[in-house]
């Protein structure tokens, strides 16, 4: 049986510790260990972008990081944009004022990546929000209606 290491990290404002392989990626840790299935795995080839999640503040595919680099780290998955009352985050409300969502697999990488975007510019032209999601792909191809949902959520002030 392969070592495990312990690690202990924070997601979604929990503190969890788990003992895991070295070669476990987080992306496997978040789905099967935590139970955290909003976080999808499209690629396993950092292609796709379904996997990003908010790694210590900044966007990343949590496909391309191993369980033990984040121990320590402060993760936010999909699950964690809802606040305690069950109320969407503005880019949630986004997508689904503007139908920013077809068969919804693409949807939380989208979310995310949208959440730094918005963070890193609260006021994006249309050309900067498609520039900055083109590391996710929608396979329904409706790029149109996400663009639509991100400026909704950024006119709705998701950034702050």
């Amino acid at each position: 049986m392969p070592k495990r290491i312990p690690i202990e990290l924070s997601v979604n404002g929990r503190d969890v510790q788990a003992d895991v392989e070295p070669r476990l990626l987080l992306v496997h840790l978040l789905r099967e260990e935590l139970g955290l299935t909003g976080t999808h795995i499209g690629c396993d080839t950092s292609q796709c972008g379904a996997c990003t999640i908010m790694l210590d503040g900044r966007s990343a595919k949590s496909c391309t990081v191993l369980a033990v680099q984040a121990d320590g780290a402060s993760l936010t998955t999909i699950e964690g944009f809802v606040d305690a009352d069950g109320r969407l985050h503005a880019i949630q409300q986004g997508f689904w004022d503007e139908h920013g969502l077809q068969c919804g697999y693409c949807t939380p990488g989208m979310i995310v990546a949208a959440a730094q975007l918005l963070a890193d510019n609260p006021h994006p032209s249309e050309d900067e929000i498609r520039h900055g999601i083109e590391g996710n792909l929608c396979r329904c191809t409706g790029y149109q209606h996400i663009v639509n949902a991100i400026q909704n959520a950024a006119e709705a002030g998701a950034a702050q």
